[in-house]
């Protein structure tokens, strides 16, 4: 088996992607892959090599992806907005072999120095450009290579190494098999009202360096057979356009997206008139905006759950007489148990931690046997973290979560990152770092600063400061300045008190 003989069987002329502009069938993708494949193959990519990909969602991602699962490599999607210094991390983390740069937004790779990634041996660029280093290569010269076949894996070998914060801590690459990610790929086809046929358009604007978008978007339209509309930026207006141009049926969104299409003036009431599946996940959707779409486009959209750990979907509502804030019932061949703090199942209605089982459930994190053993049970049960309750039709409502995460736009951002990040500021001494409620992207990055003695700082320069380290999504939009961080009696800092004051 190998995740990436998913296409393998559709027909030639059947189209795969559209992307900037262009289509491509199954036939060409395949013809391409096979010779990408056989470049890295010749570069020495194999199994078990770690390979980053750094690609906004289109073809160069999507035939880069399935080259590197196909030679039997571990694919490791990176955001290519991060900061060099992030990257740099993630990828000495990982020990990345190879890194495969298509188009990103980005100038360069060079700002990365690859001394601090000392496994690092091959880069490939779809531009061409040489930044004199060596083993830096043009995709083209991967494209002209021989095909080679797709190298048989066993389920529990790697696919994916995919970074979250997990259920706590910093980021960590959590490890997907490629029996994980096909067994939730199985799980969502054989869920009556979620499966997709070959009939199917996907939206593809969700990133697909995040679990949501690479594998309920790219991953189940690759296996049905439909195409995947790639869209690399996402804006509103010309996403509409998109949808109607190209007849899309099949949407997954974060709640950014549907509030974005809420509140768009103009907006035709029949823009959504090809959808016949619409979801949001990755956090919470606010039920204004669910109620606005479906007033204003008549579209209803159902809301699961899921969490990288699990490859990702755990939940949906999809299909469902569900009440318009749960996420659902679990998919076919998922189990849950809401747990209490004493570890026993809870009564109907009482709120318990989800914990999750099943083939989806991911093997743990990358070199990190603590973190994993946090959060899986000897017995398999995946500790999400997270709180819900369960009614007498056997529906679930989130109620919130155990940990510190905050999810801005369906993306995970651990407070102590940024914490850290603030701390390396000469001009300040102490910080803490909350999530607060924001209509657009469902919680925002909140910091307390307590600036160090004789020194000075603006909002603004701080903030300017966390966007040269970290990703814009991580980053707080509002700093708030105080003369003492709240902490308890054992030094910890009561957060609570900072969220009250919000």
């Amino acid at each position: 088996m190998n995740l990436a003989a998913i296409c393998a069987d559709h027909p030639d002329d059947a189209v795969a992607l559209i992307s900037r502009g262009r289509t491509t069938t199954y036939g060409e993708l395949r013809d391409q892959v096979g010779r990408l494949r056989g470049g890295l193959a010749a570069n020495g990519i194999g199994p078990g090599d770690h390979v980053a990909i750094i690609a906004a969602n289109n073809w160069y991602f999507v035939s880069t992806y399935l080259a590197v699962l196909g030679v039997g490599a571990v694919a490791v999607p990176l955001n290519p907005s991060s900061p060099g210094p992030e990257l740099v991390r993630e990828l000495a983390n990982i020990e990345a072999k190879a890194v495969i740069v298509g188009p990103t937004g980005r100038r360069s790779f060079s700002d990365i120095d690859r001394v601090q990634v000392p496994s690092l041996r091959l880069v490939v660029r779809a531009s061409g450009d040489d930044d004199g280093a060596v083993g830096s290569i043009a995709l083209d010269e991967l494209l002209a290579a021989d095909p080679v076949p797709i190298v048989e894996r066993d389920p529990d070998d790697l696919a994916v190494l995919m970074f979250t914060s997990g259920t706590a801590g910093f980021p960590k690459a959590a490890m997907l098999s490629h029996g994980n990610l096909l067994a939730n790929l199985d799980q969502m086809q054989r869920h009556p009202h979620r499966s997709q046929t070959a009939d199917d358009v996907s939206l593809g604007v969700l990133p697909f360096f995040h679990i949501f978008g690479l594998n309920v978007v790219l991953g189940l339209s690759l296996q049905s057979g439909g195409s995947v509309l790639t869209i690399e930026r996402f804006d509103p207006e010309s996403a509409l356009e998109a949808i109607a141009k190209h007849g899309v049926t099949m949407i997954a969104g974060a709640p950014a997206m549907w509030s974005g299409w809420a509140h768009l003036p103009g907006a035709d009431a029949d823009a959504f008139s090809t959808v016949r599946v619409a979801g949001s996940g990755a956090s919470k959707l606010d039920e204004a905006v669910r109620s606005t779409i479906h007033e204003r486009f008549g579209l209803e959209v159902k809301e699961g759950y899921g969490l990288t750990e699990a490859a990702p979907v755990v939940t949906t509502a999809t299909g469902m007489p569900a009440p318009p804030e749960s996420i659902g019932a679990p998919l076919p061949g998922i189990r849950i148990r809401l747990i209490d703090a004493d570890g026993q199942d809870v009564l109907v209605g009482d709120p318990g931690e989800i914990r999750v089982q099943g083939p989806n459930v991911f093997q743990g994190y990358w070199q990190d046997p603590d973190a994993t053993a946090n959060a899986l049970t000897e017995d398999g049960w995946l500790k999400t973290g997270d709180l819900a309750v369960v009614d007498e039709s056997g529906f679930l409502f989130l109620v919130d979560r155990m940990k510190d995460l905050i999810i801005v736009s369906g993306f995970n951002v651990y407070p102590g990152e940024v914490e850290t990040v603030l701390a390396d500021h000469p001009a300040i001494a102490q910080a803490a770092v909350v999530g607060v409620q924001h209509p657009h992207s469902g919680e925002a990055v909140k910091a307390y600063v307590v600036v160090a003695e004789g020194m000075a700082v603006e909002e603004d320069d701080v903030i300017a400061f966390c966007e040269q380290k970290m990703a814009r999504y991580k980053c707080p939009q509002k700093i708030i300045f105080v003369d003492e961080i709240p902490q308890g009696l054992g030094g910890k800092v009561l957060k609570r008190e900072l969220r009250a004051t919000t």
